[in-house]
């Protein structure tokens, strides 16, 4: 079974990750056009903590669905990058999001 990573211990590069935390907030949905005949993307940032650390979790599509402020989550097989000088957890085309609960 993989070790679950504390916001606090994440790194840039950082690859297969899993980190839980509760979702403070999620910024607005915009929408990329993509070429045909894909369709649209969805795309959000939202804001994760735990343990009193938080980082930038990037959501794209169906990851998002169900990721609301106050739910706890667990996100799996994530990577961590750099944007405009914050770290992001990002998803990746293998991991996943689960949700924890739904308070």
């Amino acid at each position: 079974m993989a070790v679950r990573t504390r916001i606090s211990e994440l790194r840039r590069g950082a690859r297969h990750v899993i980190v839980e935390g509760r979702v403070k907030e999620v910024g607005p949905v915009r929408e990329y056009r993509l070429p045909e005949p894909l369709e649209p993307a969805r795309y959000a940032i939202a804001r994760l903590e735990a343990d009193g650390s938080e980082i930038d979790l990037a959501l794209w599509n169906y990851d998002m669905d169900g990721v609301e402020a106050g739910r706890r989550i667990r996100v799996e097989d994530g990577y961590v990058t750099s944007f405009r000088g914050r770290l992001q957890l990002n998803v990746g085309f293998t991991g996943r999001v689960v949700l924890l609960d739904g308070s």
